[in-house]
């Protein structure tokens, strides 16, 4: 792959914040009417997202603080210390249930670890809205409002199997996935790359149990930089001749680039990812990245937010996409390099619509 020279844009490391809350009323299946808020007559709502350093989920704060403002609602949020931080997590939904809380939105770290807290919270009265990432099982929540995940994957893999073959290249594939927690968005992007790329999976809800000789193998990042550049680096001395990185996200695709780079090999090393933020979207334009899958976390929020506020006037909870277990919010390849048989748009389009 020939990337530009220029040098890379940093994902910005930004602080995160909160989200919507809404006066419930009593509903059926999960949630019961919660408390008005804590000691006044403004309900009170949390978001809780993985980590605050991830810019995906700064977009998601300011999705869901537009829609609070409009409601004139109060916001708590909080945060993971790291991708996989599950306890954390709990100890914000206990916080919210003490708080009189009467609804919260969550990217779940471990989606199967934090549902007996989920449970608490809703017996409580608290409507629980996932966001990004889907609950094992998903009915662990009241809604979820997500990409597809999968999808997201298989665009990606897709790409780079038309541009590879296109290039007469066997790929040498290194997969820099999330957490050893496994979220389920970690497998479905994950799994979804490999069938995009043509590699049979075994099953399809673990990670790891390919026998591709393709792969090379398989590292965790917490989603973030540096974890992104430590697993490119070990998996790089396990075999230098790897051509095409799998990222599990953008911040990682950037830590991933400067391992990348300090071996040499920035010139010869196709890395895909998802996100399609604007750090990302400026990579895609300079050749780091040679395509994402974007996806709209202000959006998920704010349909998040207005999902409460409908549930708060008459009990009404949203319907999932056709077909699907949640509301799927949309994703985007981005490419300045359109493949035949693959939809995708270019980084002006990207840069229009990143994070929205």
């Amino acid at each position: 792959m020939n990337h530009a020279r220029t040098a890379r844009r940093r994902a910005t490391s930004l602080a995160i914040g909160a989200v919507a809350a809404l006066t419930l009323t009593a509903c059926g299946g999960g949630s019961e009417p919660g408390g008005g808020g804590g000691g006044g007559d403004t309900p009170i709502v949390g978001l809780i997202t993985k980590t605050d350093t991830n810019p995906f989920f700064v977009k998601m704060r300011e999705g869901a603080q537009q829609a609070a403002d409009s409601a004139g609602v109060e916001l708590q949020s909080f945060a993971g210390r790291q991708d996989g931080d599950n306890e954390s997590q709990v100890q914000a939904i206990e916080t919210l249930i003490s708080a009189g809380a009467t609804g919260f939105m969550i990217t779940p770290s471990d989606s199967a670890a934090i549902v007996p807290t989920l449970d608490r919270a809703r017996q409580a009265g608290l409507m629980v809205i996932a966001l990004d990432t889907q609950t094992e099982p998903p009915d662990a929540a009241d809604a979820t409002f997500a990409t597809d995940n999968f999808q997201a994957g298989l665009l990606i893999g897709q790409w780079a199997k038309s541009k590879f073959e296109a290039e007469g290249k066997q790929a040498k594939i290194a997969m820099l996935d999330l957490s050893p927690n496994r979220p389920t968005v970690d497998v479905q992007r994950d799994q979804g790359f490999l069938q995009g790329f043509g590699i049979e999976v075994g099953d399809p809800t673990q990670i790891g149990d390919e026998s591709d000789p393709r792969i090379v193998g398989h590292d965790v990042t917490d989603g973030a930089e540096e974890g992104g550049r430590t697993a490119m680096e070990n998996l790089l001395q396990k075999d230098p001749s790897i051509n095409l990185v799998y990222t599990i996200n953008e911040p990682a695709a950037a830590g991933a680039y400067e391992a990348i780079k300090a071996a040499g090999r920035e010139n010869d090393i196709e890395i895909v990812s998802v996100d399609g933020g604007c750090p990302g979207v400026e990579n895609v334009k300079a050749g780091i990245i040679g395509a994402t899958s974007q996806q709209y976390p202000l959006k998920m929020a704010a349909q998040g937010v207005e999902a409460l506020s409908a549930f708060a006037k008459d009990g009404t909870k949203p319907q999932a996409t056709a077909g699907k277990d949640f509301v799927d919010t949309g994703v985007t390849l981005i490419t300045d390099e359109p493949q035949p048989g693959v939809e995708s748009q270019d980084t002006a389009f990207g840069l229009e619509n990143c994070w929205g």
